[in-house]
């Protein structure tokens, strides 16, 4: 939204002319006419009536929902999505558009392209909206607008009534408590984290480069830190190295010698993958100058992070990447939770509540279905979005798409997981590739070039539409052939 305010701005500068030139009324007076009108006309959308549609509302623009709303039949459902953003990120590949292997618009694919319904067909709605509570009894949610550092807009409140409800919101990132971190760490889940990552190396290389800094500060505004050895850390470090020895090297060479990594992980990195892969990873990523350090990070400064032995480290850019837990929105609903998240059962429906389905990182299996809560991933994800789309059209398809219509109706086959394995990229044009189902089972494992081809190739066809897999190849071969462009860094 930050196109937006800058709109709402050169608007109002225009204005402020009005004694030499007559401009017409400026988009702020618009937009707030129009939420006036809005509100006045109506409160939201009303229950749906035996004769219309019945209404699927997904809230979250993730991997789960919106391969929830890829797969949903669209002439037995109206769809209406509730999120704070209007387009799915591919998370995977946002590490590479950190340092420009990709660009920003090849990882994100907007809802009305998933699902182009929302933008068609005259019931079905995306709404650029937070969540703020569910009427899980009159079958009725409500939420309020994002307007993300609009000065002129005051959010507004509005209900949406739903014959099906899939809370697909996602999970935060975990900051265990520890003081400063949202207020100086960035984390990588979001194109605008990228953005900043980023902006943000591009101006200490610069500033580092100004006479009369001294060898202590440009130290550090060169000194890029990551907390956290799970996939995402590993791979953006691993990219990071990659963009300093290819690029900052040849181009930067007055602060060269200043500029290096730091991965902090208070246990093991890649705790989940094979102990070969494992050791193979710790030793690309200190070929490539990445300091493996084992810590716990107490507290977090502007400029620097104080471990738990009591070590100061220095930083420039602090990237934040140790997991995820609950949001605070799942936390307040009156649900049972299952480790935090939202309960759910085999068919995963909401058993407390009617026609309430939940899925993605925010939802767990409850302790009497006999399963695990399974992990936040990707993969499971999307599964969860595409099962439960053939769920609800084989509802639909029975008369159960209405409200309180499909309480004793057969749900068929429960869902089932079956883990694919985990991939990892290390820089260089080297990765990981396990397939084990599980640490202690078996399978195949592999690392080296030939996994980077098989990771690149199973994310160019994961990614959501051709037009997106076109920007990924190009980018991909070109870095390839000629190394990345530093003007797009």
């Amino acid at each position: 939204m930050h196109w937006f305010k800058n709109v709402i701005k050169v608007s109002s500068t225009r204005s402020s002319f009005k004694s030499l030139t007559p401009v017409s009324p400026s988009l702020s007076q618009l937009l707030q006419f129009n939420r006036d009108y809005s509100v006045a006309d109506t409160s939201g959308l009303e229950p749906t009536k035996g004769d219309q549609k019945p209404r699927v509302v997904v809230l979250g623009s993730g991997w789960a929902g919106c391969r929830l709303m890829k797969g949903l039949d669209t002439s037995i459902y109206d769809v209406v999505c509730v999120s704070p953003r209007n387009h799915m990120v591919f998370t995977p590949l946002l590490a590479s558009t950190c340092v420009g292997t990709l660009e920003f618009r090849s990882v994100a694919e907007p809802i009305s392209r998933i699902q182009p319904a929302i933008s068609r067909e005259p019931n079905s709605y995306f709404y650029l909206a937070n969540c703020t509570g569910v009427d899980f009894a009159n079958h009725v949610v409500s939420c309020q607008t994002v307007t993300d550092g609009v000065d002129v807009l005051e959010p507004w409140n509005f209900n949406i009534s739903y014959d099906k409800l899939v809370i697909a919101s996602g999970a935060q990132a975990m900051t265990f408590g520890i003081k400063g971190v949202m207020e100086h760490a960035i984390f990588l889940r979001e194109v605008h984290h990228a953005q900043e990552i980023r902006r943000k190396l591009l101006l200490n290389l610069m500033l580092s480069d100004v006479p009369g800094v001294t060898e202590e500060e440009k130290r550090r505004l060169l000194h890029c830190v990551v907390v956290g050895g799970g996939p995402t850390g590993v791979e953006f470090s691993g990219e990071l190295s990659d963009f300093i020895m290819r690029d900052v090297h040849q181009r930067y060479a007055h602060v060269k010698d200043y500029i290096h990594v730091t991965l902090i992980e208070a246990n093991e990195i890649l705790s989940s993958f094979d102990d070969r892969l494992r050791v193979y990873a710790i030793k690309q990523l200190t070929k490539s100058g990445v300091r493996l350090v084992r810590g716990v990070v107490k507290d977090v400064q502007p400029e620097k992070i104080i471990l738990s032995d009591g070590t100061d480290v220095p930083y420039g850019l602090l990237v934040w990447s140790t997991g995820v837990g609950p949001s605070p929105f799942v936390n307040s609903l009156d649900l049972p939770k299952a480790r935090g998240r939202i309960g759910i059962d085999e068919w995963l429906r909401v058993p407390s509540v009617q026609d309430v389905f939940s899925i993605g990182d925010c939802s767990g299996f409850l302790e009497g279905t006999g399963k695990q809560v399974l992990p936040a991933l990707a993969q499971v994800a999307e599964r969860q979005g595409k099962y439960l789309a053939g769920l609800l059209n084989r509802l639909g398809k029975e008369g159960g798409g209405h409200a309180n219509s499909a309480k004793d109706m057969n749900l068929g086959d429960p869902f089932m997981y079956k883990h694919l394995g985990s991939m990892a990229t290390v820089g260089r044009y080297k990765a990981l590739v396990d397939l084990r189902e599980s640490k202690a089972g078996k399978g195949l494992s592999l690392a080296g070039f030939t996994s980077w081809l098989i990771w690149r190739s199973a994310y160019l066809t994961r990614v959501v539409s051709w037009r997106n897999r076109f920007y990924v190849a190009i980018n991909w071969l070109t870095t390839f052939i000629f190394g990345r462009d530093i003007s797009r860094i």
